[in-house]
């Protein structure tokens, strides 16, 4: 599919010339239409070919109708098309060898008239549309910008040499040019349907039929769990504190964005009378309600791995294990601000020819800049250095399939596939770097950041005795066996209508339905092992330690079905996608999938490291209960009171009037949708102040106490190093011997012939 996005991408034209007449437009305009198009953030506003912000329009679409209807009119026809018009837009008059393409009259002319039309919109004084007043006043760049609209809608209109569907797949809907959906849409559609029925059905059936996984195998084993006052902190695992906390508030800010970009959608006007336009205007806000989403998620992510180590290795920090670990989250709190920073400043025009580097690249969920960017990826080295440092003795006494070294290969993934976002840059075709930009949207979040929190997971309900290391395994080959099968190639239902050919539409159809078979499947197993666990707490003499950070995995488990699975299923279909793309929809799915499961699982690795930085006595279960239900409840509220009645709701325009009416401000600012809008106020309220400020107190009671506990309540002393083996054998230990820092095993006299 890479050779694909190079080999086929829409041309580029040298020149643009109107039949009989001069140059409308050149290689070089369209190029520096992207850069103005980019260093503007208008990708967090509104869209191109379908990708980027909600509020502003698809200007892709925008451009397309518009064009079209002055087309259709100069041709003396009213809103019918006619098939000059028609055959204006398709016939594909692009001469590869000289690199110029030849456009009608009609078209040239409404060239002109968009060019104008544009300045209007992005030079209004009183702002009003979501961007800063005046955000672009530069007749040139106007003109720069027009022509990388005009180039798009070529693009989404004209024939490909030799097939009867443009390049996007005939993406937009617009029957003025001719656009309807392909029969590659239909048919795939249905045929993924039919894999994902058939999938779902021959798994179940395997697993039915085997039992592969094992869960029982715990059955006949008592779990005396530990209390975590006893268990002895290591100076690294102390300084974890420290990005829970940070994570925490960064958490908080994104919501704070968030809360501040729906508003746009229920209030173009002021935010409660502030002009909040003039200095945090929209696509500010959602490029920080982005950006920050990943951010914070990953500190937690960064956190539990550092964590995790000494429990898995069950030896003392290598020498300046901390000092390292506290170096890793300076430079992360720099490349945050700086970012932050950057990108508010480069938008509002600040940076000169540096906009690129050190303000806001532009590339959604890449808006950062790339300096930013890259310090960024080297941060995500330094942790997997890191984590060598804590494990390496581990590891040479390990197989390669084991459980520690699946840990470090997945952490080591992580900076790797980031690295593939460094490969979009303004320069390139927009087909080009969205296929890389993809690489970090689709498979970092959702394939590799996936695997590394399965195994993960996995080696918490290991250290826990919940199950088997063997077992635990099992769960993590299955996992990237159905994932990467569905999750990898399935990347291309990304790319329906961005340039590429129908092939890629094809696999990214099939292949994108298999995702939601291990979603389903491992929900069905989570209730298995949930009541596994349940079994096991009652029969320990003392309590469960964990209990709310599991009830955050089990939330990951619901949110992981519906949100990825069902609402991204809902959204997958090529044919629901070709009137759906960029609609309240997909911000419905990547809410719901993002938090759902990312969210819910970064919150469950704090809290599960918080039990043991927080001393009992410090420690409130009932705030982690409190923030547990909010979160859930004002994310659900979110989901189900606005985000999906509005996508359906747009949905049903796009297909009923058409997709351009359906993203125009007019609609998505009118009376309907501006209430369902409001709707949500009462569930974000319940999920920032219910969910994140509980959260945030207890994540700073870790910083105020670190695994300090005090005197005569500790088992050992806790001020010291974990006080575990650290001789060569501490390495080779049985399994059961590394569970005693969460648990005592004992078997059940039937299991063992007599013996306990």
């Amino acid at each position: 599919m890479g050779f694909q996005s190079y080999r086929s991408t829409p041309p580029i034209p040298e020149r643009t010339v109107a039949a009989g007449g001069g140059t409308v437009f050149t290689h070089a305009d369209v190029m520096a239409g992207q850069d103005v198009f980019l260093k503007n953030g208008l990708m967090e506003y509104g869209s191109i070919f379908g990708h980027g912000g909600y509020l502003g329009p698809d200007f892709t679409a925008d451009y397309l109708h518009r064009a079209a209807l002055l087309v259709n009119r100069s041709h003396g026809g009213t809103d019918t098309p006619l098939q000059q018009t028609i055959k204006d837009f398709r016939t594909n008059s692009y001469d590869e060898e000289s690199g110029t393409l030849t456009i009608s009259a009609a078209q040239a002319a409404a060239f002109s008239e968009l060019t104008r039309h544009y300045s209007e919109f992005f030079a209004q004084p009183q702002g009003k549309t979501g961007l800063r007043p005046e955000a672009i006043t530069d007749p040139a760049q106007i003109r720069q910008l027009t022509a990388y609209f005009a180039w798009s809608a070529w693009a989404s209109s004209v024939e490909r040499p030799g097939k009867q569907y443009s390049y996007t797949n005939n993406w937009p809907a617009e029957p003025l040019v001719g656009n309807s959906p392909t029969g590659s849409t239909v048919v795939w559609s249905v045929i993924s349907l039919i894999a994902l029925i058939g999938g779902t059905g021959a798994l179940f059936a395997a697993f039915g039929r085997w039992n592969w996984l094992g869960w029982h195998g715990r059955d006949q084993r008592e779990l005396r769990f530990k209390e975590p006052r006893t268990v002895p902190l290591t100076p690294s695992q102390r300084a974890m504190a420290w990005f829970f906390f940070v994570m925490a508030g960064m958490f908080l800010v994104q919501t704070f964005a968030g809360a501040a970009a729906q508003h746009y959608r229920a209030d173009l006007e002021s935010f409660f009378g502030v002009p909040l336009d003039r200095w945090l205007p929209y696509n500010v806000m959602r490029s920080w309600h982005v950006q920050l989403s990943l951010l914070w998620v990953a500190t937690s992510f960064l956190a539990a791995g550092i964590f995790l180590i000494p429990m898995i290795t069950r030896r003392r920090d290598p020498k300046g294990q901390a000092k390292l670990s506290y170096l890793l989250l300076g430079a992360l709190v720099i490349v945050v601000v700086g970012s932050l920073l950057g990108e508010l400043a480069g938008i509002h025009g600040a940076f000169g020819d540096l906009w690129k580097w050190i303000g806001m690249q532009g590339w959604e969920y890449l808006d950062l800049g790339k300096f930013w960017q890259i310090l960024l990826t080297i941060g995500m080295a330094f942790w997997v250095v890191i984590l060598w440092r804590g494990m390496r003795h581990r590891l040479t006494g390990e197989h390669r399939s084991n459980l520690p070294w699946l840990f470090f290969f997945a952490a080591l993934a992580l900076p790797i596939v980031y690295s593939a976002g460094l490969m979009t840059s303004n320069d390139t075709n927009y087909a080009i770097s969205d296929f890389w930009r993809f690489m970090v949207v689709h498979l970092w979040v959702e394939d590799f950041l996936e695997l590394f929190t399965t195994v993960m997971v996995a080696y918490i309900f290991v250290l826990l005795g919940v199950v088997r290391e063997k077992i635990a395994l099992r769960v993590v080959f299955l996992d990237i066996i159905l994932y990467s099968v569905g999750g990898v190639i399935g990347t291309a239902h990304h790319w329906y209508f961005n340039g590429e050919p129908a092939e890629v539409l094809a696999l990214g159809a099939f292949f994108s339905a298999f995702e939601v078979i291990p979603l389903t499947f491992l929900t069905v197993e989570a209730w298995t092992f949930i009541r596994l666990g349940a079994r096991q707490e009652s029969k320990s003499p003392t309590p469960f330690p964990h209990r709310w950070a599991v009830m955050f995995l089990v939330a990951v488990g619901f949110w992981n079905f519906l949100g990825a699975g069902v609402f991204g299923f809902l959204i997958n279909l090529p044919i629901v996608s070709y009137y759906e793309i960029g609609t309240m929809l997909t911000a419905n799915h990547s809410h719901a999938a993002m938090m759902g499961v990312y969210g819910m699982l970064a919150v469950g690795f704090a809290v599960f490291a918080l039990r043991y930085l927080v001393p009992e006595k410090y420690w409130s279960d009932r705030l982690a209960s409190i923030s547990f239900w909010s979160l859930n409840a004002g994310l659900a509220w979110m989901s189900f009171a606005t985000l999906m009645p509005l996508g359906i709701l747009q949905l049903y325009h796009s297909v009923d009037i058409g997709y351009y009416d359906a993203r125009s401000l007019e609609f998505i600012g009118n009376s309907t949708n501006a209430l369902f809008e409001w709707l949500r106020l009462p569930g974000d309220v319940l999920f920032m102040t219910g969910g994140v400020l509980p959260l945030l107190w207890l994540t700073w009671q870790g910083v105020r106490h670190r695994g300090r506990h005090v005197p005569g309540e500790s088992g050992g002393s806790a001020t010291q190093p974990a006080a575990v083996p650290t001789g060569p054998d501490a390495d080779g230990a049985p399994q059961e011997a590394e569970l005693a820092l969460f648990t005592e095993v004992v078997d059940h006299p039937q299991a063992t012939g007599g013996q306990s």
